[in-house]
């Protein structure tokens, strides 16, 4: 295996791409942490996957969304309640464009 090691500027760099400060301890556990991740994808390189065929999901999709069921609408009233100016029951706001 390959063993792939990340430098200590590599961490900050990559750290400063992602706006996000870390200690001196943090930039070692995640080099170390890092670095076993790229360790494993030099695994993967190596799996021999001309028998597979290509797909493009690897599970079978399904809606998970629920069904479409009419209800009653909330009350215009209760609606309007909250509402800093009202007019002909619609909520009224300043102009964004003139």
């Amino acid at each position: 295996m390959l063993e792939m090691k990340l430098s200590r500027e590599e961490v900050q760099h990559m750290a400063l791409l992602a706006r996000v400060g870390l200690s001196e301890a943090e930039i070692e556990k995640f080099r170390l942490q890092l670095s076993d991740i790229l360790g494993n994808f030099e695994i993967l390189k190596h799996v021999d996957t001309s028998a597979l065929k290509p797909t493009s999901q690897s599970i079978a999709l399904q809606n998970v969304l629920r069904t479409d069921e009419e209800k009653d609408s909330y009350p215009i009233k209760e609606i309007l309640a909250n509402a800093p100016q009202q007019e002909d029951n619609c909520i009224k706001v300043r102009a964004v464009l003139e």
